[in-house]
């Protein structure tokens, strides 16, 4: 899945810089085409270059004032917040192309930025994750509910570099 998607995420005022990186490395694993953030924790932080993939050299990564103004053109809006009322993961169809906003890691989606969302899914769990695992989450029940490639190719293209396994080499006792 490395094709970039007409997938885009909206971090409102993203407090780690570590989370922020993880969140790029979902997002190059998962062919989302451009990550915006909002707010100045970040742009203050990033320089510690918790990014060790550096998907931000590979995935646009734009500081902005109001992501409302960025939506990518065509785009449904996907809010992912724990609010009464929202639609489960699990039950949810995600749309080709999408824009899905995150709240930060401290707060919530404000009821600002709710009023311009067209779906507001949440993760049933019990507890709340923190931003980088949601994102994934997000990314990979997307990816789950896919016409996704499964190829060997596929698992070449992505494994590290020191693992050469495969299951045609092993013997079972």
């Amino acid at each position: 899945m490395s094709k970039l998607q007409p997938v885009s995420i909206g971090l409102i005022n993203p407090k780690s810089a570590v989370n922020v990186a993880s969140v790029l490395r979902a997002a190059g694993c998962y062919g989302v085409s451009s990550v915006f953030y909002t707010g100045q924790r970040y742009r203050y932080a990033k320089a510690f270059n918790a990014d060790t993939k550096a998907m931000h050299k590979i995935i646009p990564t734009v500081g902005v004032d109001d992501l409302q103004a960025v939506k990518p053109a065509g785009a449904r809006v996907v809010a992912v917040e724990l609010i009464e009322g929202a639609i489960p993961l699990p039950a949810y169809q995600h749309h080709d192309n999408s824009f899905y906003v995150f709240g930060p890691e401290d707060g919530s989606i404000g009821k600002d930025a709710l009023q311009w969302v067209d779906d507001v899914v949440y993760i049933p769990t019990r507890g709340c994750m923190n931003l980088a695992a949601t994102v994934n989450v997000v990314l990979y029940d997307r990816l789950a509910k896919s016409d996704y490639v499964a190829s060997d190719a596929l698992i070449r293209g992505s494994r590290d570099n020191n693992n050469q396994v495969s299951l045609s080499t092993l013997t079972h006792n």
